[in-house]
């Protein structure tokens, strides 16, 4: 009966604290980083927990805000990189950086 008891007061409880640590280091969520509009469009700039990258998400001006409808680009370096595509493909600016 004693080893019931140690099981259910000393391992359970450390186990369960284990499996909450060991999730949690699972769990990513990207973050929202700066939000503009440029042109016809507007954008939020996301980037990952990992640091492995930024992504756009882009709408028309017209969409609603809460609107699931949106383009999201494929993954920057940094977030200088992801504005530049967003002002040269998007808002449609004139800048040195821009492919001509």
């Amino acid at each position: 009966m004693k080893l019931i008891q140690i099981l259910k007061v000393a391992v359970i409880p450390v186990l369960t604290v284990l499996s909450l640590l060991s999730a949690s280091n699972k769990v990513l969520a990207d973050y929202l980083t700066s939000q503009g509009s440029g042109g016809n469009y507007r954008y939020e700039l996301w980037s990952a927990d990992d640091n492995s990258g930024y992504y756009l998400k882009i709408w028309s001006n017209e969409a609603s805000p809460k609107s699931d409808r949106y383009f999201t680009t494929g993954t920057f370096t940094s977030s200088r990189e992801a504005l530049i595509d967003f002002d040269c493909n998007y808002a449609e600016r004139s800048l040195p950086e821009c492919p001509r």
